[in-house]
């Protein structure tokens, strides 16, 4: 993680991060959203977790994130992109960033925060180990979490475990 200012952009398209989380919660999934911002300042794509909408696990928004860029942006776009989120990329989704080539990834809640939530609220662990993301992709430039945002992310985690 680096530690970089943030600024009241970061901060805008924080605030819809947690938005789409919320939005996830309120469908049945998982409070999770994320934000594609390009070089010049816009949202190229945005998405929220689609986890139960199929059944399938695997629908992060990190991971639409990457494969819309892949087929969309060229490789120095995408480079120059930021992605926002409301969580730290899990491991599957900080390789699909790496190996799509995405730019730097700001997030309002660390994984470690998730994983203490989660025990505190007294859920089951996580089936796949919660890693930084820099323990996945060591070049990616990261920065989190960022309050109050983590604690927002906090109440929409707790209210999805609460049941």
């Amino acid at each position: 993680m680096t530690s970089t200012p943030i600024t009241d952009d970061d901060r805008d398209h924080l605030r819809r991060c947690v938005e789409l989380a919320r939005e996830a919660l309120e469908a049945g999934d998982d409070p999770f959203g994320s934000v594609l911002v390009g070089p010049g300042g816009g949202v190229r794509f945005a998405d929220r977790n689609r986890e139960s909408s199929r059944g399938d696990a695997t629908r992060h928004p990190e991971l639409e994130i990457a494969r819309w860029a892949a087929a969309e942006l060229t490789a120095q776009e995408r480079a120059a992109s930021t992605v926002y989120t409301s969580g730290e990329h899990c491991p599957m989704c900080a390789a699909a960033h790496a190996w799509v080539g995405l730019g730097p990834i700001l997030y309002a809640s660390s994984s470690e925060q998730l994983t203490r939530w989660r025990a505190e609220l007294g859920a089951p662990p996580s089936p796949v180990r919660p890693l930084p993301i820099t323990d996945v992709a060591p070049a990616l430039r990261v920065n989190g979490p960022v309050a109050p945002f983590d604690d927002e992310i906090r109440e929409l985690h707790r209210r999805r475990l609460a049941g």
